[in-house]
């Protein structure tokens, strides 16, 4: 149904969206755009934050709204102090749980064992989760977050995005194939870009869905910011995964505004925004050249990683406004 209503939605000015959602306290609704082992199921499950949908929602003049209904959450390593929302479902009954081991006679579930794949998973119904919000809908998104896993660790944790940036990386959708989400792998992540975060989904030219974003970010006022919860430290063997408490903290400013007035630091590559400054996380952190050992060679992997975007967005060359394109990194 997803490619279908890719189809549709757009005819009718809607936008089909390849996301999670969920909205505060205050009714303030985010949409968060990512591939699997991004985040975007785990991040979305905030019990600070009423759940909208896991995986699949539209974006009409009335708002958001969700038409899956469920949830497929990655569980491998899930703990009840971390992700207590997520855990808690694996322990209901109804829940399917896929590659999951136990222990025969105990009936005790093993969520570390990754004997099968590490592409553990468990699917249960949206109600399932507290805190999910009944009418499976929320207004028009006061924040978007598109999530990359950047193995190379050179991608700052977040980076504020103006609109011509957004649609930039919304067309590219890079982050890293990990071997415990994708089949015939190597063990070592590998880059990959998929159109408009769902590329085998998408009927239309990206600029079709582009445009719908573009429109409807500048009609609301949506900010617009990139999230990585890939390495830090060093490129994947070398670094390390950046910690869920640091991403969440993160996360969270920028959902309650407190990164709006920060200092900021032009990206020398990618050139958006990136936050000097966030409660609760190191600044050393938030400028991942600060955690290699060596700048020069942190600065030539960045400009590897810019090469595959240029590379990458060529195809979309036709077809793209010229701001957009201009959004692109440069290499020198």
């Amino acid at each position: 149904m997803f490619p279908i209503l890719n189809y549709l939605l757009p005819l009718h000015g809607m936008m089909p969206m390849h996301s999670s959602a969920n909205v505060g306290a205050g009714g303030d609704t985010a949409v968060f755009f990512g591939l699997s082992g991004t985040g975007k199921t785990t991040l979305s499950a905030d019990p600070k934050r009423g759940i909208i949908g896991d995986d699949e929602h539209g974006w009409s003049d009335e708002g958001i709204f969700n038409f899956e209904n469920g949830c497929y959450a990655k569980v491998i390593n899930l703990s009840a102090s971390a992700e207590p929302a997520i855990y808690a479902c694996t322990r209901r009954f109804g829940t399917i749980l896929e590659n999951v081991t136990y222990d025969p006679v105990l009936r005790l579930l093993d969520l570390d064992d990754a004997t099968v794949t590490e592409n553990t998973r468990g699917a249960y119904p949206l109600n399932y989760i507290a805190n999910a919000v009944p009418s499976r809908s929320g207004g028009h998104p006061k924040n978007i977050v598109m999530l990359t896993c950047d193995a190379s660790g050179v991608m700052p944790p977040i980076a504020r995005l103006t609109p011509d940036q957004a649609l930039y990386h919304f067309i590219s959708c890079y982050t890293a194939k990990v071997s415990g989400t994708e089949t015939d792998m190597r063990k070592e992540p590998e880059p990959t870009f998929s159109t408009c975060f769902g590329g085998p989904f998408m009927v239309h030219h990206p600029s079709v869905y582009a445009g719908l974003l573009k429109d409807k970010v500048l009609r609301y006022g949506t900010k617009c910011w990139l999230l990585n919860t890939g390495w830090t430290g060093g490129s994947y063997g070398i670094g390390k995964r950046i910690s869920i408490h640091h991403t969440r903290a993160i996360l969270n400013a920028a959902l309650e505004g407190k990164l709006d007035n920060v200092e900021y630091v032009k990206d020398p590559v990618f050139h958006y925004d990136v936050p000097k400054h966030c409660e609760g996380v190191p600044d050393k952190v938030l400028s991942p050249v600060e955690s290699w050992g060596d700048r020069d060679l942190y600065m030539s992997r960045y400009r590897q990683l810019a090469s595959l975007f240029v590379e990458n967005f060529k195809k979309f060359k036709d077809g793209c406004p010229p701001e957009v394109l201009a959004a692109s990194p440069k290499k020198d």
